[in-house]
């Protein structure tokens, strides 16, 4: 009978050591993606101020405040034209593609499914950061609505990018052929109020569609053309103590996330599938020719430019009456995404051919800072203009708040620099990549060089 042997055990193998991700190296980051980011960050201050110096209203209708003539009203002009919607644009396609080139460069690590855990770590984090914003500093925050929109987004990474555009462009017809419909329900609302208050004067009782539309109209009248009553309750919420603020802000902040989001706010979505795509294509990046770059900037402004200019002097000739504007500003999807677009080629060309390279790496340094940079704003505006501050809320002309918007530039473009030349990343930066990565990341230049 033989005798069983054993074999010996094989030597054990070595474990492979456990992959580390870690944010994005400086030799790794596009500077022409953070130029662009840069450019969109100070373009927003401009925008934002409009709603953090004057009553919400006035962003669309000058004559509620901040003076409709002369300089205000130029004032007004080059905001829409050139701004109201374009800045958020061009932010939009950097946030689609920084998605993108982060997932990009984790797949490239081989980190597998921790490519999602990452990116959705970065983006729960991105919308705590975003409710702290809405509810104690701003209630104009745009980051949690970035977060929400980014929940949806990592699947769409994996598109072509022709696919993208197909989908962006759709989405851009849909939204144009909503602002139609809206202007055609805002008529029947209207007139519906109309036959209410016929019906009170004549002593006749007045249907539930008429008392409906009666309550929807009182929104509109208060959104567009607020009474002198509603500008003294706006007013009044904002010349009071911090705290105070902050008690009235939330019922507003809650009313703006209770909406139906992904309804709603479909003009972000496109601008980061646009941006998804022109990553892919080698735009943003400043790969294509000049040639490529001159055609987009000229197409993009013949179409953008005369839509923008015929809507704000169309409203201005309407009076900013609601029920005439709101066909007029149909328009506003077409003229905003074509001026983003064009805005887009002079930045990429302004990288392309080496210009104004002093400005160009501040402008990237605000970039890489931008989050940092956007607090920062709200909070200094909070400082200048509410009543735990200097309190100048809706007691400077509409030309005179953009040398606020000057000052916040030129604080932006000095010292993110600065900054940078002594530490990694933004403060802000820093605690949201660490959160990101579940690691405290190296802060100062110096560390990173011991490491």
């Amino acid at each position: 009978m033989g005798t069983d042997v054993l074999a010996p055990p094989s030597p054990a193998l070595p474990a492979e050591p456990a992959l580390i991700l870690n944010p994005v190296a400086d030799a790794e980051r596009i500077s022409s993606i953070d130029v662009m980011r840069g450019v969109a960050l100070l373009g927003i201050a401009l925008m934002n101020i409009v709603f953090s110096a004057l009553p919400m209203a006035a962003d669309w209708n000058p004559k509620v405040a901040g003076g409709a003539t002369g300089l205000n009203l130029a004032a007004f002009f080059v905001q829409y034209i050139l701004f109201d919607g374009k800045m958020r644009g061009l932010f939009s396609m950097m946030f689609g593609a920084s998605a993108y080139l982060l997932v990009g460069r984790l797949d490239g690590r081989g980190a597998g499914i921790r490519a999602a855990e990452t990116y959705y770590r970065r983006i729960l984090w991105l919308m705590l950061i975003g409710l702290v914003h809405a509810y104690l500093i701003w209630h104009g925050d745009i980051l949690y609505a970035y977060s929400l929109l980014g929940l949806i987004l990592f699947p769409l990474l994996r598109a072509r990018p022709r696919n993208l555009l197909i989908a962006a462009g759709v989405v851009l017809l849909l939204m144009t052929a909503k602002s139609i419909g809206e202007g055609f329900m805002l008529q029947k609302i209207h007139k519906l109020t109309l036959e209410a208050d016929q019906a009170d004067a004549a002593k006749k009782p007045v249907n539930d569609d008429q008392k409906s539309a009666r309550t929807k109209w009182e929104d509109v009248r208060q959104y567009f053309s607020p009474s002198a009553d509603d500008l003294k309750k706006e007013k009044e919420m904002y010349s009071g103590s911090y705290f105070n603020l902050v008690a009235k802000r939330a019922p507003v902040v809650v009313k703006m996330h209770s909406k139906p989001f992904y309804v709603d706010n479909w003009d972000m979505l496109t601008m980061m599938l646009v941006g998804i795509a022109f990553i892919k294509a080698g735009v943003l990046s400043a790969e294509r020719s000049f040639t490529f770059y001159w055609r987009l900037l000229a197409v993009s402004y013949a179409i953008g430019l005369p839509i923008s200019a015929f809507a704000a002097w169309k409203s201005w000739q309407q009076g900013f009456d609601p029920l005439q504007t709101v066909f007029t500003f149909s328009t506003y999807q077409v003229g905003r995404v074509s001026m983003t677009l064009g805005h887009a080629a002079v930045i990429l060309l302004l990288c392309k051919y080496g210009v104004w390279e002093g400005l160009r790496v501040r402008l990237a340094a605000v970039g890489k800072t931008a989050l940092s940079n956007y607090i920062a704003h709200s909070l200094i505006y909070g400082l200048v203009f509410y009543g735990y501050g200097f309190n100048l809320f809706d007691k400077l002309q509409r030309y005179q708040i953009y040398y606020v918007v000057l000052g916040m530039w030129i604080f932006s473009l000095v010292w993110s620099p600065i900054w940078l030349n002594h530490f990694r990343f933004g403060p802000l930066e820093w605690c949201w990549r660490s959160l990101t990565y579940w690691k405290r990341q190296p802060m100062r230049l110096r560390q990173l060089a011991e490491a």
